[in-house]
């Protein structure tokens, strides 16, 4: 309460460490993003340079041309189905490393490898060694998030967590624009795609302040002193053999792999995808690059209102609310873009640009919650573990999506394997039904689990 007695807003009255940890945290993931999606933005012109010098592609007519694009599509699939299986082992590794050493030294280990690796992804002189370095990348990638969501968490008072933990996720929106603005202005300058992950590398200068600044929770601390045999930080196997646990894990896994499969396998293939139709028009290759950067620029400041959205309409109403609303309207949101660009004709790039915003406002929408849930579903000795395995596990079950893209999409159209990938929301659909509802709860602590009652059947009604 304030001095009037009123409520206070999520924002006020907070000390001012909670606000270092969550800028700290904020650009730890922003920088995160950036480096991914760096990738996706210059996927299709690095494929092409590595699958074939320059000259000999201008020759390529016909056929031939026409066999060259499919390469470059179906490598590219591979290559980021390697950088979502690299994400996938790092979120596993560092999501233990998180709570057996520390939110805070895990963050600055994993900021460290995404950024070296991004960097050497400028140096490749073939695909199998850029897989590599997109693999390495993935693994700093996918173990920064558990840390960095678990620390502001566990930081934030209860009143004010889920709006922190949802603007965190927020700002994420805010790396891949700074990531199509980065590559927007090198190809506009007419620079090697190599610069674009060179300045990518630059994130590794924010492990100084981290050190200077964050010191780790007084929850995981209390945590650590309280472990015990048979309860050690950091012990993944109880999240299978404690059954409210296990039921909490194969729900945030469920949740994950709908969110995570429909993002990079059709979302982030929007600009691929474009392309493509603008190649056909006959547009000239600056022209397409400016359109791809802007709308892709527009697909993520949509994704940034998106995520915030969902932490109002979870904290309005519950999480399984906001999660059964996003998973719908991200559906019909991937639907309307794909069909609605490839029926635009002459107007592909209008359409584009206005249905970009959309898909991103929608289909991003429950990454917050991911951001927001998943902490609210383990104690703190298992917090990132439990974290880190359900995002994780996700992007290993979503990693089939890319080939699946590349594939149908050769046979089918574009379109229409679109359409048959994001049926993965079924799995968001179920698992949120099997989830519990934590809104107006505290963090779970151990206490929570000594006892062991059987799974709900049928969870409360959303």
């Amino acid at each position: 309460m304030d001095q009037t007695g009123k409520p206070l807003r999520w924002w006020q009255g907070l000390e001012k460490y909670c606000w270092v940890v969550l800028v700290i945290s904020a650009l730890g993931w922003l920088f995160d993003t950036m480096d991914q999606n760096l990738f996706n933005l210059v996927r299709k012109s690095s494929m092409e340079d590595l699958l074939m010098p320059k000259a000999e592609r201008a020759a390529l007519t016909g056929a031939a041309k026409t066999a060259f694009d499919d390469d470059v599509r179906f490598k590219g699939g591979i290559v980021t189905a390697v950088f979502l299986i690299g994400w996938a082992a790092g979120g596993f590794i560092f999501g233990i490393l998180g709570d057996r050493l520390g939110r805070t030294k895990t963050m600055i280990v994993t900021i460290l490898i995404y950024a070296i690796f991004t960097g050497a992804s400028g140096l490749v002189n073939n695909w199998y060694l850029y897989a590599f370095a997109r693999f390495m990348t993935g693994i700093g990638v996918g173990g920064e998030w558990a840390a960095g969501a678990a620390l502001v968490a566990e930081t934030f008072p209860q009143r004010a967590r889920p709006m922190a933990l949802g603007l965190l996720q927020a700002l994420s929106s805010v790396g891949n624009m700074m990531a199509a603005a980065i590559t927007w202005g090198i190809e506009g300058a007419g620079l090697d795609w190599r610069i674009v992950y060179f300045v990518g590398a630059a994130p590794a200068l924010l492990v100084l302040w981290i050190r200077r600044s964050v010191h780790e929770p007084e929850q995981w601390t209390k945590a650590r002193e309280r472990a015990s045999m048979g309860k050690e930080m950091g012990k993944i196997g109880e999240l299978f053999t404690h059954p409210v646990l296990r039921r909490n894990l194969i729900a945030s896994v469920l949740m994950g792999t709908a969110g995570v499969g429909a993002l990079w396998g059709v979302g982030f293939f929007s600009t691929d995808f474009v392309l493509g139709e603008l190649t056909k028009l006959g547009v000239e290759p600056d022209k397409r690059n400016s359109v791809k950067n802007a709308m892709f620029l527009l697909q993520n400041l949509g994704s940034f209102f998106g995520i915030l959205t969902f932490a109002v309409i979870a904290e309005r109403f519950n999480r399984r609310k906001a999660f059964f609303l996003s998973f719908v309207l991200a559906w019909i949101s991937v639907l309307a873009f794909f069909w609605g660009v490839s029926k635009a004709g002459p107007n592909t790039a209008t359409a584009a640009l206005i249905l970009a915003p959309i898909m991103g406002f929608c289909s991003l929408m429950p990454f917050s919650g991911f951001t927001i849930y998943f902490p609210e579903l383990f104690p703190t000795r298992l917090r990132t573990t439990g974290c880190g395995f359900a995002y994780n596990a996700a992007r290993v079950l979503a990693a089939g999506a890319p080939f699946a893209i590349g594939f149908l999409g050769k046979k089918l159209g574009f379109p229409m394997a679109a359409t048959v990938v994001i049926f993965v929301y079924i799995l968001g659909f179920i698992g949120t039904w099997m989830g519990p509802e934590t809104k107006g709860l505290p963090l779970p602590e151990d206490k929570d689990f000594d006892t062991a009652p059987a799974p709900e059947v049928a969870p409360a009604k959303a």
